[in-house]
């Protein structure tokens, strides 16, 4: 705890050793999903639609505006990798 000046007089103010929040992870659009993945539009919705889903699903950003987040492409590249691109 410590102690705050204000123009009102001595406060006291407490602080918290509490690690910072982590900043929010970052959402890809689909012009970036298709250079990382090197697939085309049609390819990353036929995947989420597919039966099992071998691509991740978006996140809906507003009613015209999707993105997908970027720990999910990076595991599905990390998943792809490991089982030769199957």
């Amino acid at each position: 705890m410590r102690t705050c000046l204000t123009h009102y007089g001595a406060q006291q103010v407490q602080t918290s050793s509490s690690p910072q929040p982590s900043k929010p992870e970052r959402m890809l659009r689909l012009p970036e999903v298709e250079s990382l993945t090197g697939l085309k539009k049609s390819s990353i919705y036929a995947g989420m639609k597919a039966d099992p889903q071998t691509f991740p699903h978006c996140v809906r950003l507003s009613a015209r505006a999707v993105a997908w987040r970027e720990s999910d492409i990076a595991t599905w590249q990390a998943q792809r990798q490991q089982t030769g691109g199957q």
